[in-house]
């Protein structure tokens, strides 16, 4: 019995040890998979709500941009924060690719956020304005600044005789179809869908009213159009464009010459002349309206809407008036003088032109 008690606690020693041995290699594999656990769970915690994005600011990703070209784009333009990490994400939730467009960055973005709104395509729209345009080419060069498209590829399709026949246009009305605004549109838009968006902003713009004001005056859309491109070229007062638009819709109801200069400038293709002299009057174009009677054959440039509603306004009988000229004071103050005859006219012109001759303007 006395050699059985040794053994005994000899049994229980071992036990104890075995016992504490095995809470340690518990704590131990406890603290690894805490570690990892930790290490997984920050690198969750820094891939949703870590800042990637460092600073705010907008890019432009060009179509066929791979997702390593990007990466380093926003590295080298200074947006993104870790390269590595930014691949080492894009690696583990399989994103590879990324869609053109316009993106807005703001400072703090995650690489979670940041990632899917470039797979997604999640665009930022720009707002794309034009104004005082006189020729397709210089809308094309507008409009290229805010899309994809570069110019030329903008101009192949405004000049193209396929586009401009779908709109329901000749080349020489196509001006019409553009209505001078501010529009919110994708970056990505391509330049036939440019010419669709005008045409249904075209429809919209001519509503019911500006459709009943256009028939009342005896005249299609794309003649107002015409009309209200000469009246802008002559001035640019709100106040006289309703008085100038009615002066040539007086001239042609009465079948008289429009004998508009704007129009003479278009036709000889330099709209900086400051003088319309006679070799200017003898140029043969159907554009010159001192040689060939009625409107022109288009639009002289795309008017504003302000040109436009004022052609219009003279559908309303408390802005009719007689009168069936007018020409630039002799002031310069760029307002005009009017007169419901010859001779009454020809006063207002020879003061004018004295007065071009005494400052030397050939």
């Amino acid at each position: 019995m006395a050699t059985s008690q040794p053994r005994r606690r000899r049994a229980a020693a071992q036990k104890r040890t075995a016992s504490r041995s095995g809470r340690t290699i518990l704590v131990v594999l406890l603290l690894i998979l805490l570690f990892i656990g930790g290490a997984f769970g920050w690198k969750l915690y820094d891939y949703r709500f870590g800042t990637a994005i460092v600073r705010n600011g907008t890019v432009q990703v060009p179509t066929g941009t791979s997702f390593e070209q990007l990466g380093r784009m926003l590295v080298d333009s200074g947006y993104l924060r870790n390269l590595k990490k930014w691949n080492s994400y894009a690696r583990s939730n399989r994103v590879a690719g990324v869609r053109a467009g316009n993106y807005a960055l703001r400072k703090g973005t995650s690489y979670r956020a940041a990632l899917t709104t470039f797979h997604y395509g999640r665009q930022t729209p720009v707002r794309l304005t034009f104004n005082n345009i006189r020729t397709m080419d210089r809308l094309a060069g507008v409009v290229s600044k805010y899309i994809e498209a570069d110019s030329a590829t903008v101009l192949r399709t405004l000049t193209n005789p396929k586009v401009i026949a779908g709109a329901g246009l000749t080349r020489a009305t196509f001006p019409s179809l553009f209505i001078p605004n501010t529009y919110e549109v994708y970056w990505t838009m391509t330049p036939e869908e440019f010419v669709d968006r005008m045409q249904k902003e075209h429809d919209r713009f001519w509503n019911e009213d500006r459709q009943a004001k256009a028939q009342k005056l005896g005249y299609t859309p794309e003649q107002i159009a015409t009309i209200a491109s000469i009246v802008i070229e002559e001035t640019k007062f709100r106040g006289e464009m309703t008085q100038v638009a009615g002066v040539y819709i007086n001239r042609l109801k009465a079948g008289m010459l429009l004998q508009a200069d704007p129009t003479v400038k278009f036709a000889v293709g330099d709209p900086t002349i400051r003088r319309v002299l006679h070799k200017h009057l003898a140029y043969d174009s159907p554009y010159n309206t001192y040689k060939y009677n009625g409107l022109p054959p288009g639009p002289i440039c795309v008017p504003s809407i302000a040109a436009i509603d004022a052609t219009l306004d003279y559908a309303d009988p408390k802005n009719a008036h007689k009168y069936l000229y007018f020409c630039a004071k002799a002031d310069f103050s760029g307002h005009h003088a009017f007169a419901r005859t010859l001779p009454e006219h020809n006063r207002n012109a020879a003061a004018y032109a004295a007065e071009l001759n005494r400052r030397g303007i050939r």
